[in-house]
């Protein structure tokens, strides 16, 4: 057989197909002459007609997020609207280069585990014939609320929970199905938040303020310094009563005797409070024997956790500690001497008996006029 693409071809023997098994050619008419073995001849009209292939038209397909995997879902390939015309069969590749070649098929095209990315089809007609649609998979990601946060509350207190607008649909572990959960205690919470199809739990505390403690209160003369850690700032103080309130830690003028120091945080939860001794104070001692003035004395102080008492010199040397021997009683001595005349300073600590062991510190100084 020889092919010609016109019957004057034929007739003149010129312009042969010389590709007849992948002729490219247009809708249209050849010709062909066959010659039998014992020489005969005879020529055939052939017609060339298209067979139609699919149309086809790019799809997208959105899934929800994995929740082990948010960058990534499981996609029904089948569900891609790629064409109209019926029947078809699909076949699916995850390149185009695959879908041209037949090569590396997606055998799990009802549950394809993919990020954001293409994939393409081979459409097939009743005829055979096929065209390539291309398919985009579309992650939606998990939308939580920006709004919804910890909170933190007194341990008798209560809050509201807002997970923010915006969502299909709000359920609470409480079962309310509102956007905000109104009067909420210290706990542990959820809410499952819908949006655009899609679900993401969320969870939430409400959290007990943690109280500030009084780590260490100075007192010098009538003057106490109150110190503060923990909590949230700035805190409030208050003596005796927790109600006159100051910005204030120190307190001046304060009488000889027990007082209560108070304190709040910026969560205005209910205060805290140390009581404290302060001591009575002399500022001169005359150890000369009259029994008026002899001793600087704070024995009243022996119950105190930890007491202690010492004195010293100018140069900062200890001349006295006080202890349960000598009962916290100085007389002016220093190794059963009389010392000289002068100023000399002295230190009492002890712990108040609160669960906090507050550290209680006093300065103060005191004349000695030892007289012969």
């Amino acid at each position: 057989k020889k092919f010609y693409p016109t019957l004057a071809d034929l007739n003149a023997a010129t312009n042969e197909i010389t590709t007849p098994a992948n002729y490219l050619s247009a809708a249209g008419i050849v010709y062909v002459k066959v010659t039998t073995n014992e020489g005969c001849t005879g020529n055939a009209k052939i017609t060339l007609a298209y067979l139609p292939t699919p149309v086809v038209t790019e799809a997208t397909i959105s899934e929800c997020y994995l929740e082990n995997n948010e960058t990534k879902a499981a996609f029904n390939l089948s569900l891609a609207n790629v064409s109209t015309e019926s029947p078809i069969t699909k076949k699916y590749y995850p390149t185009f280069v695959d879908a041209s070649n037949g090569t590396n098929e997606i055998l799990n095209p009802l549950a394809y585990i993919s990020g954001n990315a293409s994939v393409y089809i081979r459409v097939y007609n009743s005829n055979g014939c096929y065209a390539i649609a291309k398919v985009n998979l579309v992650v939606i990601p998990p939308k939580r609320s920006t709004v919804l946060v910890d909170k933190i509350i007194c341990i008798d207190g209560r809050t509201n929970l807002d997970a923010g607008p915006g969502y299909q649909s709000y359920l609470w572990s409480t079962g309310a199905t509102t956007q905000v959960l109104s009067g909420v205690p210290v706990g542990d919470y959820w809410v499952i938040l819908k949006d655009n199809g899609c679900s993401v739990k969320q969870f939430v505390s409400v959290k007990k303020a943690v109280d500030p403690v009084i780590s260490e209160i100075e007192i010098s003369n009538n003057t106490a310094t109150v110190k503060v850690t923990g909590g949230k700032a700035p805190y409030k103080y208050a003596v005796d009563s927790p109600t006159n309130w100051q910005d204030s830690n120190v307190f001046t003028g304060l009488s000889r005797g027990q007082h209560t120091f108070y304190v709040k945080d910026a969560y205005n939860c209910t205060p805290i409070f140390v009581e404290v001794t302060v001591p009575n104070l002399l500022n001169a001692i005359t150890p000369n024997g009259d029994n008026k003035n002899d001793f600087i004395d704070y024995s009243e102080l022996a119950y105190k956790e930890n007491l202690s008492f010492v004195i010293y010199d100018r140069y900062g040397n200890k001349i006295f500690t006080g202890n349960k021997f000598n009962n916290y009683k100085w007389d002016g001595k220093h190794f059963d001497k009389k010392i000289l005349t002068g100023t000399y300073w002295y230190h009492i600590n002890w712990n108040e008996p609160n669960k906090e062991k507050t550290p209680i510190k006093y300065s103060g100084w005191i004349l000695v006029k030892n007289i012969d």
